[in-house]
């Protein structure tokens, strides 16, 4: 099981009162837009502390990032965890229902890590650290899957992309950038599961 790590905890009152005020300054701004004055007025302290507290502002930047990024890793492993007895509805269904219900600080947690890929592509890593936790997860329940009887011999990586693929775009990526109501999200899911489970084809 995923730990959150010592960024989470390492943070005095104060430091978490600035990474607080920069996360919910970049919720709405991007990052050359967030500045150190922003920052200081929204947390309630003088520039000089941050300052004391991060060196820079892209320290700052970087330790926000990283602070929420932590703390979303550990929900996606929540969300994706599974104790080996779930039919494969069930354990899917919770998945979509877990994404759909993602507070949107998690969200925005996304938010950045795509804004910041098509801006600098070398930052991917952030994105990628998403995708690994969930397909990797993915991959480990169809493998037990396979091996129980329950799934066909198929490739179990591929499977884990395609799942993670359709609960990304219908979940995240509508949430994040359309309008789209829980009711049609719902709906969407329902039809996902049932062509994943029962197939295309004429019964």
């Amino acid at each position: 099981k995923y730990i959150l790590n010592n960024m989470v905890a390492k943070l005095d009152d104060t430091e978490k009162k600035i990474v607080e005020a920069t996360f919910k300054i970049l919720q709405n701004e991007s990052v050359e837009k967030t500045t150190t004055k922003k920052i200081a007025s929204e947390a309630g302290v003088n520039e000089v502390t941050i300052f004391r507290k991060f060196k820079h502002k892209d320290s700052l930047i970087e330790i926000t990032k990283e602070y929420y990024m932590d703390i979303l890793i550990y929900k996606l492993e929540e969300i994706f965890s599974f104790e080996g007895d779930e039919e494969i509805g069930e354990y899917l269904n919770k998945n979509f229902m877990g994404f759909l219900n993602l507070p949107e600080e998690n969200l925005s947690v996304i938010k950045i890590a795509l804004e910041e890929v098509k801006d600098i592509p070398e930052k991917k890593h952030i994105l990628s650290s998403i995708t690994d936790t969930i397909i990797d997860k993915l991959d480990e329940y169809f493998k037990l899957q396979k091996e129980k009887g329950n799934i066909r011999d198929v490739d179990t990586r591929v499977l884990g992309v395609m799942c993670y693929s359709m609960t990304f775009q219908s979940i995240v990526l509508w949430k994040i950038y359309d309008d789209i109501t829980e009711e049609e999200a719902i709906g969407f899911g329902k039809s996902y599961l049932d062509m994943l489970l029962n197939g295309i084809k004429p019964q």
